[in-house]
């Protein structure tokens, strides 16, 4: 049994789904105490009792009684099965990190499994769906990785009712080598909006925005605009900067009283400022890569060292039989 301290490193939810997904491929039980002790309000809140149960669904676990504000959990995996798996988080939780658990066990097992998840797309305190269709799943899929991800509804907070679909085909991955960036061939985005401000064409102007920032760049900067209907009001950005070897992104958030071309400019300064760094894997890409450097080794030039990835790394050392080194901006893992 692998006894997890939840308030280790950033001691957030990234602990557990790390967790979760590493137990799952490896067969391995384990125990969690202290579970996001450092928070506001501690222990588990509903979307990471919907990862727990997604994880404990696609791995047939046992699992010891959970509830919101459990601060402790036992998770006993099993077999992986392909099949279908059906995920409402109920609320605007992310739908994007219960993703996140799940990804790396499946991949890993090499079974065709489809995905539905329900809840929040677009949430300030999490990846947002753009961000990982435009920047996460194609740097997996640059690796080997066969998988298909759909946006069927954006969700804003507070009600959420998104949805997202993700078909995840039996795959080989190879070894997660991201030092050389290559050429600059384009920016991409996309700006999206409730219905209700396509009248003030808030999309419109957050790309406008951020094109305004990044014509520097003086590459293509394609850019879509997007109105849909949602339960509750919202709007976000995200863009990709697509080099030759890698990909790398940034987001935004709208927020009341906040211009929309402000929103759109703060997009484009968070991509910049990645970009003026000589890494090749933006901050938060960095730490969504660890489990599968762990399993499938590699290297990767990043921008930021966050507690998020070196708490990844600390989880990942204990699943799995390998070793993790940081230097010069430079992190690579390699077999004990």
């Amino acid at each position: 049994m692998i006894e997890i301290d939840g308030s280790f490193g950033e001691g957030g939810g990234q602990i557990i789904r790390t967790s979760l997904a590493l137990s799952a491929l490896t067969g391995k039980p384990f125990r969690i105490y202290n579970i996001r002790a450092k928070r506001k309000n501690p222990g588990l809140r509903p979307q990471h009792l919907n990862a727990v149960k997604a994880v404990a669904e696609l791995c047939n676990a046992e699992v010891t009684d959970i509830e919101v504000g459990t601060k402790e959990l036992t998770f006993k995996p099993n077999e992986i099965e392909e099949k279908i798996l059906n995920i409402d988080i109920g609320t605007a939780g992310a739908t994007t990190l219960i993703l996140h658990a799940l990804l790396p066990a499946i991949l890993h097992s090499k079974k065709h499994i489809k995905v539905r998840i329900k809840g929040g797309t677009n949430n300030p305190m999490a990846p947002p769906i753009d961000n990982v269709l435009l920047v996460f799943l194609p740097t997996l899929e640059k690796f080997g990785a066969k998988i298909v991800g759909k946006l069927i509804r954006r969700g804003y907070y507070p009600k959420g009712g998104g949805e997202i679909f993700v078909d995840i085909l039996p795959s080989e991955l190879n070894e997660i080598i991201i030092t050389h960036r290559g050429e600059l061939k384009e920016i991409v985005g996309i700006a999206n909006a409730s219905k209700q401000l396509e009248k003030a064409k808030v999309a419109d102007r957050e790309a406008k925005g951020a094109v305004r920032k990044l014509k520097e760049l003086n590459v293509p900067i394609n850019i879509k605009k997007e109105y849909c209907d949602t339960l509750s009001i919202g709007t976000s950005i995200s863009l990709c900067a697509k080099f030759e070897n890698c990909f790398m992104g940034a987001d935004a958030f709208g927020k009341l009283g906040v211009p929309a071309e402000k929103v759109g400019e703060t997009a484009a300064k968070n991509l910049l400022s990645e970009m003026n760094s000589d890494g090749c894997v933006d901050e938060h890409l960095a730490d969504q890569l660890i489990p599968y450097m762990g399993l499938w080794g590699g290297k990767i030039k990043v921008t930021k060292i966050s507690e998020h990835t070196k708490t990844n790394i600390w989880v990942t050392e204990k699943f799995l039989p390998v070793k993790f080194e940081i230097k010069d901006g430079v992190i690579s893992c390699k077999k004990k």
